[in-house]
């Protein structure tokens, strides 16, 4: 089977949501809250029509300022149900992904997209710096994994 992207996974999130009455902000702040996942409304909003136009989900209310309010159909009842293994496997994974964002994976992410964008004004002495210490904290972080200390640097 193919592994679904990202988009997927929010895809079933989101229906999972969806068992309770929920309109697009409420949807984007309950993943944030569960999942450390900030989405925008230019990537919810195209799933809440891609689950609406598969008939998994339906408007249930049309509140002040057209505030449409979503909630799950039976097809996307039994659509989650037949997909519940693949579920708890995506809530597994974003509680994970959660989890290192609050251990500071996203300043580690945004440190690696400023390394990228500059990696060929680097010089020389500041690359071999580092791959050093890419290499120290692999090698910190497996040791950390497989429950030891902190290795001896030379």
């Amino acid at each position: 089977m193919e592994r679904p992207s990202f988009k997927g996974y929010m895809k079933i999130l989101v229906l999972d949501l969806l068992r309770e009455p929920r309109h697009g902000y409420g949807i984007m702040s309950e993943l944030e809250r569960l999942y450390g996942i900030k989405l925008s409304a230019g990537t919810v909003y195209p799933i809440l029509s891609a689950l609406k136009r598969n008939g998994l989900i339906e408007v249930a209310d049309t509140g002040s300022r057209d505030r449409k309010t979503y909630r799950i159909t039976e097809k996307g009842k039994r659509y989650l149900e037949e997909h519940e293994e693949e579920l708890r496997e995506i809530q597994a994974k974003m509680r994970a992904y959660r989890a290192f964002l609050e251990m500071g994976g996203d300043e580690l992410r945004a440190a690696f997209k400023e390394l990228f964008e500059s990696v060929d004004e680097l010089t020389d002495e500041q690359r071999e710096r580092i791959r050093e210490l890419f290499t120290g904290c692999a090698r910190e972080l497996r040791l950390i994994l497989l429950g030891g200390g902190l290795y001896e640097r030379d």
